[in-house]
């Protein structure tokens, strides 16, 4: 694997990624910035709806800058393609799918299963 290609692919992900979170930030009022929730009763559900929709995208953009970081250091640290649970490789295959994954298939599949 080209780690100079995965490196600029991260970085390109981590560049996208903050400009969505940017843009998120910008969409999601802050507490007390004069934009109130309409008056009209039929409009607030609305208007929280969306509210709670861009916080939740807001929130995955987040943790998935915080992996493609943490795929970063890795990189620099030279334990990049390596399982951060068993330190077993990480197929090739799965790192060009998700150059941003810690695990190998098979513990990222029990890591699932104990966040259930």
């Amino acid at each position: 694997m080209d780690t100079a290609v995965t490196r600029k692919r991260l970085e390109g992900m981590l560049d996208g990624l903050d400009r969505s979170i940017t843009v998120l930030k910008g969409e999601s009022p802050a507490p007390g910035d004069g934009q109130e929730y309409s008056f009209d009763p039929a409009d607030a559900g609305a208007n929280l709806s969306e509210t709670d929709r861009t916080e939740a995208v807001l929130h995955s953009a987040q943790q998935q800058r915080g992996k493609v970081e943490a795929a970063l250091r890795r990189m620099n640290e030279g334990t990049y393609g390596l399982c951060v649970d068993c330190g077993k490789p990480v197929p090739e295959g799965r790192l060009e799918a998700r150059p941003d994954a810690s695990r190998c298939v098979a513990c990222q599949a029990k890591h699932d299963r104990l966040r259930r």
